[in-house]
């Protein structure tokens, strides 16, 4: 793990400094949405494809959505709750909701389970967003966002989960996979060139998203909690559920290191289009992201010991 964070770590810096210095005179956001566009539409599609397509059909599938269900809800749930008693502004609250439930588990997660585990933990990482994650961000994170934010004009939930390219490319590639249907070489082939894309363009977008202004320090007390939901509570809380439904040995590692994920960068968008406070989401977006380096060695010696 620590070879891919010192890689992550360098990709991340890359795109905090072409922020800094805006090379080329491109807008930091421009690059960002560029190569998120890039990734979203056409590179990661080609991942969840050969991922999926490759992978067996079995119960731990519907355990891993499970599970990826509950830490967003739960997630949710713990930062609604604390932000009611701080009684923050409705703007803040909307982002620093979805800050707290929504993590990085592809765009980092895949990179670090793959390198810690092996090339099998891809698919888990797929399986915990496209059959949790994202779903629930295309519907109850849209919905949270038009409630706390000023902007009620956006596309209803349900259309934009049926655009979403990544989640049609797993429907295909779970029915050929269990059609059993044999995925071709020279197909394979092509598909693993696209996805050797998806980690480092993405990486790299996160250092786009990463924001360090004057006056941060002011606001470390609202994005403490968000780091300490994001990268301590909700991997205990899961650890401790997949126990209980008998998920075990790495399966388990690669549950729990998902949900010890900093906070999603693709939440940004949502706040820049409903209104929230797009400034504190990218905030704990850096806080739990430089923390994550840290956290998500911690997790992985704990949960081998």
């Amino acid at each position: 793990m620590l070879q891919v964070l010192l890689f992550a770590a360098i990709l991340i810096t890359a795109g905090a400094l072409w922020r800094q210095f805006k090379p080329f005179g491109l807008a930091p956001e421009t690059v960002r949405g560029a190569l998120s566009a890039v990734v979203y539409n056409l590179l990661l599609p080609a991942l969840v494809l050969v991922a999926l397509w490759r992978t067996p059909l079995s119960l731990d599938m519907v355990r891993i959505s499970l599970l990826a269900v509950t830490d967003v809800l739960v997630g949710l749930g713990l930062s609604w709750t604390w932000c009611r008693l701080c009684r923050l502004d409705r703007k803040v609250t909307g982002a620093l909701l979805l800050a707290s439930a929504f993590g990085n588990v592809t765009y980092l997660g895949l990179p670090v389970l793959e390198a810690s585990l092996g090339p099998w933990a891809r698919a888990v990482a797929i399986q915990y967003d496209l059959f949790g994650c994202t779903p629930l961000l295309f519907t109850v994170g849209i919905l949270v966002a038009r409630r706390y934010g000023t902007d009620q004009s956006g596309a209803a939930p349900l259309g934009s989960l049926l655009r979403a390219p990544p989640l049609w490319a797993a429907v295909v590639a779970v029915a050929l996979s269990a059609s059993g249907v044999a995925l071709p070489a020279w197909l394979g082939a092509v598909l693993n060139r696209l996805a050797a894309g998806v980690a480092p363009l993405m990486l790299l977008a996160v250092g786009l998203s990463l924001v360090f202004e004057r006056g941060m320090a002011r606001q470390l007390p609202s994005l403490v909690p968000v780091a300490t939901i994001q990268l301590v509570l909700m991997p205990l809380i899961i650890w401790m559920l997949a126990v209980a439904l008998g998920v075990g040995g790495n399966l388990r590692v690669a549950v729990v290191l998902e949900a010890a994920m900093p906070s999603m960068v693709l939440g940004i968008v949502l706040c820049e289009r409903y209104g929230l406070d797009t400034a504190r989401y990218a905030q704990a977006v850096t806080v739990t992201t430089i923390a994550s380096m840290l956290t998500l060695p911690a997790w992985l010696a704990l949960l081998r010991t």
